[in-house]
């Protein structure tokens, strides 16, 4: 095999996943697309490319997911929303790039930390005062 002919294979590859649009191995998802990986995503709504996630929706490429909500390349978090390429977090808002965290909103980078609003830590009761103010204002539910 020569380099053409690998990246000519490879481009069709690509070409072929971003084409499919079945739901296999997913129970009672609606208006879902690209879960052909998923051995088990359960009542997901309006999400692509799901696998293993329960109860998601408006998310794209997560796995290992509960109750997210328009979260993408996010990897077991749970109940986190508009999220981007988390891990292991649970109870996020608005974080990107976050790791072993919970209750954190507006957060980039940070790593097993917890009660975090724009990387800036706060006592559990002052957190959730600001942040139901902050989403209510935000428009973030």
């Amino acid at each position: 095999m020569k380099g053409q002919e690998f990246e000519a294979r490879f481009r069709e590859l690509v070409r072929n996943l971003s084409a499919i649009r079945d739901n296999e191995g997913c129970f009672e998802c609606e208006r879902c697309e690209r879960c052909e990986r998923c051995s088990g995503s359960t009542f997901c709504k309006d999400s692509k490319g799901l696998v293993r996630c329960h109860y998601c929706v408006g998310c794209s490429d997560c796995s290992d997911c509960s109750h997210g909500r328009k979260c993408s390349g996010c990897t077991a978090c749970h109940h986190c929303s508009h999220c981007e390429r988390c891990m292991r977090s649970a109870y996020l808002i608005r974080c990107v790039g976050l790791s072993h965290c919970t209750y954190c909103f507006g957060c980039v980078g940070l790593s097993n930390k917890d009660y975090h609003i724009l990387n800036e830590p706060y006592d559990r009761k002052t957190y959730f005062e600001l942040t139901s103010r902050l989403a209510r204002e935000l428009g973030i539910s």
